[in-house]
């Protein structure tokens, strides 16, 4: 645990010895909002490889608002207004919905002391998955997303790999769990098929139909 602590703080320190021209910090910005569409937080930040590191911009912009206001970014970038408003509480909203259903059905197979929501890797709080399981047999964690389309779920899934690149986080088996029901498996197994950065052996894309025949195989610590 040590080792990986001391591997995550290395790379972060990296990050913080290149100079970052600003008009690369501008393209980094930019490339994270149309994956995303949101700027990222700090820990993002720090686990960005195309972004410096978050005290970078708090030294030399006094933070992420400082660094939009320097950039002059479109005012359809910025998250506050009312139409960016309304869509974040929309987005946050049904983020809400459909983890809550994903935790209520985890609970119900796996038993609520069994099941970890925001569950944090490290004591740093940089590494975390939305649900972390223990089964009879191992554990395994969950990043639940919504992508709106096949490019939007490209961008989302390329997002997440770069966060669970860490072998602090690649100690278990990953589940990257997609929730958009009008989204194809043939369509995603396409997008894998085509990613020159391919997946784990121990990282999965599943739809939540998929998701819940994969735990229906996996028996509980409360069954004896």
């Amino acid at each position: 645990m040590i080792n990986n602590n001391h591997e995550i703080k290395k790379s972060i320190g990296s990050k913080k010895k290149k100079f970052w021209e600003i008009d690369k910090i501008k393209e980094g910005f930019k490339k994270f909002f149309n994956e995303n569409n949101r700027y990222p937080t700090a820990t993002e930040i720090d686990t960005c490889s195309y972004l410096p590191a978050s005290r970078t911009l708090q030294r030399r912009f006094n933070g992420v608002v400082g660094l939009r206001q320097t950039l002059k970014l479109d005012i359809t970038d910025f998250t506050k207004g009312k139409v960016r408003s309304e869509k974040a509480k929309s987005v946050n909203k049904r983020a809400y919905i459909l983890e809550k259903n994903v935790y209520d059905y985890l609970n119900n197979k796996f038993g609520i002391e069994f099941v970890h929501r925001e569950y944090f890797f490290s004591d740093d709080h940089r590494t975390r998955t939305d649900f972390f399981v223990y089964h009879k047999h191992g554990q395994f964690s969950i990043d639940v997303f919504y992508p709106s389309d096949k490019h939007n779920f490209i961008g989302c899934l390329n997002s997440k790999m770069r966060t669970y690149r860490s072998d602090i986080m690649m100690q278990y088996p990953v589940i990257f769990l997609q929730m958009n029901e009008n989204l194809k498996r043939e369509d995603i197994d396409k997008v894998l098929a085509n990613k020159k950065n391919k997946l784990r052996l121990d990282q999965q894309v599943m739809c939540y139909k998929e998701f819940k025949n994969f735990c229906s195989k996996k028996v509980s610590n409360t069954v004896i």
